[in-house]
């Protein structure tokens, strides 16, 4: 069995990661079974060179189709081109795309043209927020799909609401034109498991375990919008005259801080870091308080409390369990939620699959 996987960024990669270690596993056993890993170079990202895949143990791509820096339409037509040419050549049993990038479209498009089977990695997410070209992208992917590997239960539930499966004594039952809706768990939680081994202290870091917040801001809606970044900019700089706040910054979010002269003077800003240092950095902080959607699972995995500067989010179980307080970009939400939000609540629960959702995906593909 080939199995084409498609990805265009980092954060990609280290999910996939945890798949293609339970390939080669599977394969060491006698499975006959083999990836072929396309990067569509949709996110162009100087920090992923050899070394990045040896430390982090993820085979290397066998394509680079270099396509990045954009528009959505142009990125996403030249990827449609370009991965059905490397479809043509490879003859996959199946295309494997994971989230929701243009790079997941892109490779969902194909599949299903070429009548090639897809497979999609956290399928059945959704922000219910149809401006986010995310969201777009996921609810496409899904349509197209011949097996949906879901993350969570919630996720489970939101393609049921919209057809995908019904329930008939007690049992599922596909429906005719939908792919077939499996609970995997999250494969960012087995990466998670995996990495915490190797996770490294960023080399100028002198803060003692537990003495600091981890906050992150990249996302579109706040530094896209001066009311809401300045919201959070102050309601941080208060925080910070309590407890030390760490922010890794990106060169987008710091570029527009400087042009809109956000005070920040009371954070301790730092370079972006590597993944292995974001792992040490969540796993030895107090709080994490961030609008990354993958930053609020890793808090969750590392028993960390979260609080997330989005009006909604996909992890919708986080807060519903009382794990992730959502203040979107309101400055007194965000000081409330701090002020409350000083320890884990532990209640014992397993929402994203224990670090089994790679074996789970690989067994589904074997059983096919």
């Amino acid at each position: 069995m080939k199995i084409l996987t498609i990805l265009g960024a980092r954060p990609q990669f280290i999910k996939a990661g945890s798949v293609s270690r339970e390939i080669r596993r599977q394969k060491a056993e006698g499975r006959r079974l083999k990836e072929v890993i396309v990067h569509t170079g949709q996110h162009y990202d100087a920090n992923m060179s050899d070394v990045f895949f040896e430390q982090m143990h993820i085979p290397k791509p066998d394509y680079y189709l270099g396509i990045g820096g954009k528009s959505h339409g142009a990125m996403t037509g030249q990827m449609i081109e370009k991965i059905e040419e490397v479809c043509l050549k490879e003859k996959p049993d199946w295309v494997m795309v994971y989230g929701d990038t243009n790079s997941t479209l892109a490779g969902a498009i194909v599949a299903s043209k070429l009548h090639i089977k897809l497979a999609h990695v956290e399928a059945g997410l959704r922000s219910f927020n149809m401006k986010m070209p995310e969201e777009i992208n996921r609810i496409l992917t899904d349509r197209v799909s011949d097996v949906l590997f879901c993350p969570t239960a919630t996720a489970v539930e939101n393609l049921k609401n919209e057809g995908y499966f019904i329930e008939e004594e007690g049992r599922r039952k596909k429906v005719e034109g939908f792919g077939k809706v499996v609970n995997v768990g999250d494969v960012m939680q087995d990466g998670a498991m995996f990495y915490k081994q190797f996770a490294k202290q960023p080399p100028t870091f002198n803060f003692q375990p537990s003495t600091y917040i981890l906050c992150t801001i990249h996302r579109a809606e706040n530094t896209d919008d001066e009311k809401r970044l300045k919201d959070i900019f102050a309601a941080l700089n208060e925080i910070a005259k309590d407890k030390q706040v760490i922010l890794p910054l990106h060169p987008r979010t710091k570029k527009i801080l400087d042009e809109l002269q956000i005070d920040t003077s009371n954070l301790t800003i730092i370079e972006p870091v590597g993944y292995l240092e974001m792992v040490w950095l969540i796993d030895n902080c107090a709080l994490v308080m961030t609008d990354s959607g993958g930053l609020q699972k890793e808090a969750y995995f590392f028993e960390k409390p979260c609080i997330t500067l989005r009006d909604e989010t996909e992890w919708v179980e986080l807060v519903k369990n009382g794990f992730n307080t959502l203040v979107g970009a309101d400055y007194e939400k965000i000081l409330k939620a701090y002020q409350t939000n000083s320890e884990f609540k532990a209640k014992g629960l397993n929402l994203y699959g224990g670090g089994r959702a790679s074996e789970y995906i690989i067994k589904e593909f074997l059983e096919q």
